[in-house]
């Protein structure tokens, strides 16, 4: 029998417990309209003092497990370069910037010399200046030019949040230009009439990648004036082009960059990212060009008090297999910001699944009407999925200060500017140490004190986390893992730029080594025709319609209200099976759905209000096969590997549980097709002679290897740019193409994302952080904080967590120095 382990879809339980708010003899701060604070920062209490309010009680106070302290950094001012306009210069004073800080200074030195470049500082560092000012300048210059177009510049943002909010920024900044800057947002939500506009008139274009995918490279045409006249092109937050996302954005890049070339201009391209490993090589490998790296952040700084809190054990509870269980983060998260709230601080939670954002929305809202009955509209809930006027509207609310405390997800942990915020909550590890500051960095940024605090899950990685803080605060960011060259990734966008323009022998280096063996194939599919000129597209239908960039693949899922026809919003098609199947619980903007139809053919889900008093979680089957070993190393015995691999998976039923206890009230069967993936893995294998060893007999076998890889898929997030609904993983007492017990661990993206293959060079270190969680979580037989996973498919059982420990011990005691990570 085999293990599994599939990577998506299932939401933690929310399981509240009852209390009545705390409340504060702290006022709130004053406020001017509806919610706007006047109260300066030297008036705001600090970041130590709120933080002591929130643990006070018996309850409370031995949740925080650490407290870190940065100190307060004093900015280090340089001059613009003197190519800069005198008018841009005079544009940015005007806006209360007397002088740019030293990294801003020489990240615009290079763009004016044509490097492109890429600024690697922290948050709120005026990343947006260092890349605007030299924008800025070239645009004022082009508005001069005889042709009345001018120079034109390309602004990609990975959310439309952001780019919403930049288009203010530049606007603001860019008015004493009068005429010379002319930004526009085009992406989906831009009105049909005002398209057309945006491509003949616009300068300064702001959209995101999906819409160069699929809206304005394959109309090149139409855009050939602003193409030809493209001299930057600006890649906002790009450390959050990871994985296949990154892999697919790498590929739209040279699509643009051949496009450009095409209509005669060759534009610089300007990165700010958060603090990255590496961010020269990242870039470089994003863009396909050199990339000068600015990493030295000379930016002030205030002071920054971060906490690890740990949610108490239930001790009246049990979870599955009678484990202990922790309470969740969610409801902890909806305390914590509940309190921030009544005393006045303005707060985002950032929450990992849409519909913990809900939750936690919804039950603030109700702890806070027991205080006050103006509170709960001061709270909200942030995630994809909205329609885009919903979006605009919370953004606007927090933007102006109406709104106190927002639940949000990962979609507001980009640039977008909130200034003023004055704690950040975060629930749960999010999957990198570069997204843990992005988000933390979100409080702060008028130059205040501010307050983060990650609260953990019932998770390995989280529980391993807070009570290791040298793991975050003592080591570097991860390098940003993408792969360009995946052939699943690389085949739709050659058809794609075939169909932009035929595909000549001199486009091969341009998209990579892998381009000439894929050629033949994309032939003999009939997708492409070789002439003289080169490689045709030969379908009607358009060739970015081959992809989704965002790795999901498939049309999305519409969720329509059955009773109206409503729209309510959308899921990925690759989560479908999980997230909306029939008896689905379906939570939108605090309204409760349930789910009476999946129409796969049809790509809808057809719900109905309903007040069910219990939640529920997909229950799956996997099995895995080896398609190719690429590397193998010996660990004595047994065997390290790395290659490709076929996994099948179905879902086959869901369980109901109570909302307040997680009790499992009942099992119900579904009836939905299999699903094949074709990716990549790691695996290893152990021999009798090991398990004999380690005293690991046929009995306890299955459920120490089960156990060994829930906990090595959790921990997987500290070694690799991935979160653990990123990966999945098998384990089978015999394998039959190993013919040996084996754990694998497989990315859950079609070709592999190189999650696995970071896995395969630090598996040392990998597997032993694995062990030492395990063994260091306090209970007695395994509970979520080590061994138990939230997706597991097979009910998490069976799972033997001392048997998982000898394992592993015997499995390191002979493993090798692996290779190093290639760059």
């Amino acid at each position: 029998m085999a293990f599994n382990h599939l990577p998506a879809g299932a939401h933690d339980a929310f399981r509240p417990l009852s209390r009545t708010p705390v409340t504060h003899s702290v006022p709130m701060a004053n406020t001017h309209g509806p919610g706007r604070p006047t109260a300066d920062a030297d008036s705001r209490p600090t970041p130590g003092t709120v933080l002591d309010r929130l643990s006070r009680g018996p309850f409370r106070s031995a949740r925080i497990t650490h407290t870190e302290h940065l100190p307060p950094r004093e900015g280090r001012h340089a001059v613009w370069p003197d190519r800069i306009r005198t008018d841009v210069v005079a544009a940015i004073q005007s806006a209360g910037i007397a002088h740019p800080w030293e990294h801003q200074a020489a990240a615009a030195e290079r763009a004016l010399d044509g490097e492109s470049v890429v600024v690697a500082t922290g948050t709120a560092s005026g990343k947006s200046l260092a890349y605007l000012a030299p924008v800025l300048s070239a645009l004022a210059d082009g508005a001069q030019a005889p042709n009345g177009r001018g120079a034109t510049a390309l602004y990609l943002a990975p959310t439309k949040a952001l780019a919403a909010d930049q288009r203010r920024a530049v606007r603001d900044l860019a008015a004493p230009l009068g005429n010379a800057v002319r930004p526009a947002v085009y992406d989906g939500d831009t009105p049909v009439e005002e398209r057309e506009w945006v491509r003949q008139y616009a300068n300064y274009v702001l959209t995101n990648p999906d819409m160069l995918h699929r809206g304005i490279l394959p109309a090149h045409p139409r855009w050939s004036s602003f193409l030809r006249a493209l001299r930057y092109v600006v890649i906002d937050e790009c450390h959050t082009y990871r994985g296949v996302f990154g892999s697919h954005v790498a590929q739209v890049l040279r699509r643009l960059r051949r496009l450009c070339a095409r209509y005669g201009s060759d534009p610089v391209f300007l990165l700010a990212s958060a603090t990255a490993s590496d961010p020269a090589a990242a870039a470089s490998r994003l863009t396909g060009l050199p990339v000068t790296e600015i990493t030295d952040d000379a930016s002030p700084r205030g002071e920054v008090v971060f906490a690890l809190w740990e949610p108490p054990l239930l001790t009246e509870l049990r979870g599955e297999r009678g484990a202990p269980v922790r309470r969740t983060a969610t409801a902890e998260t909806a305390d914590l910001l509940t309190d921030l709230v009544v005393q006045g601080v303005r707060t985002v939670a950032f929450v990992r699944s849409r519909r913990g954002a809900e939750l936690i929305s919804v039950i603030t809202q109700e702890r806070l009407a027991e205080v006050d009955r103006s509170l709960p509209r001061r709270v909200a809930a942030y995630r994809g999925g909205y329609l885009p006027e919903e979006r605009r509207a919370l953004e606007r609310a927090l933007h102006s200060g109406e709104l106190l405390g927002l639940a949000a997800t990962t979609a507001l942990e980009l640039g977008v500017d909130v200034s003023g915020l004055d704690a950040v909550l975060i629930t749960g590890y999010p999957g990198t140490r570069a997204s843990l500051w992005q988000q933390a960095g979100r409080a702060g940024r008028s130059g205040q004190g501010a307050l983060a605090v990650l609260i953990a899950r019932d998770d390995p990685l989280d529980t391993y986390l807070v009570h290791h803080p040298e793991a975050l605060f003592r080591q570097p960011v991860e390098a940003t893992v993408l792969d360009p060259d995946n052939p699943y990734v690389l085949a739709p966008h050659l058809c794609a730029a075939a169909e932009e323009l035929p595909l000549t022998e001199a486009d091969l280096e341009l998209f990579g080594p892998a381009t000439e063996e894929l050629l033949p194939q994309l032939e003999a599919a009939k997708l492409l025709r070789r002439r003289a000129a080169g490689w045709h597209w030969t379908r009607r239908e358009r060739a970015s319609d081959l992809t989704d960039i965002r790795g999901g693949g498939g049309r999305p899922v519409q969720i329509v209200e059955a009773s109206t026809g409503r729209l309510l919003g959308t899921v990925d098609e690759s989560a479908a099976h999980t997230a909306v199947h029939e008896g689905a619980v379906h939570l939108h903007q605090g309204r409760t759905y349930l789910v009476r139809h999946l129409d796969l053919e049809g790509s809808a889900a057809l719900v109905e209000a309903a007040d069910p008093p219990f939640s529920t979680t997909a229950r799956d089957t996997t099995s895995i096969s080896i398609l190719e070993t690429e590397t193998e190393i010996p660990w004595g015995s047994a065997r390290l590997c790395f290659g490709s691999v076929e996994v099948t998976n179905q879902v086959v039923s869901y369980l109901r549980r109570k909302l307040i206890t997680g009790e499992v009230l009942g099992e119900a069967k579904l009836d939905l097709p299999p699903r094949t993936l074709r990716t990549r893995a790691v695996w290893w294998t152990v021999t009798e002679d090991q398990l004999d060893e380690a005293r690991i007999n046929p009995e306890i076998l299955g459920g120490a290897l089960h156990a060994a890889e829930h906990a090595s898929i959790g921990m997987l997030p500290l070694f690799a740019t991935c979160d653990r609904w990123d990966i999945g993983g098998v384990s089978v007492p015999l394998h039959p193409d190993t013919l040996l017990p084996t754990v694998f661990v497989y990315d859950g993206h079609p070709g592999g994302a190189g999650f696995a293959e970071r896995a395969f060079h630090t598996a040392g270190a990998w597997l032993t952080a694995t062990r030492d969680a395990i063994a260091a979580c306090e209970c007695e037989a395994g509970c979520p904080s080590c061994i138990q996973s939230p997706k597991c498919g097979n009910g998490n059982d069976p799972l033997h967590k001392r048997g998982a420990i000898r394992l592993l011990t015997r499995l390191l005691s002979e493993s090798p120095q692996t290779p190093s990570p290639a760059p």
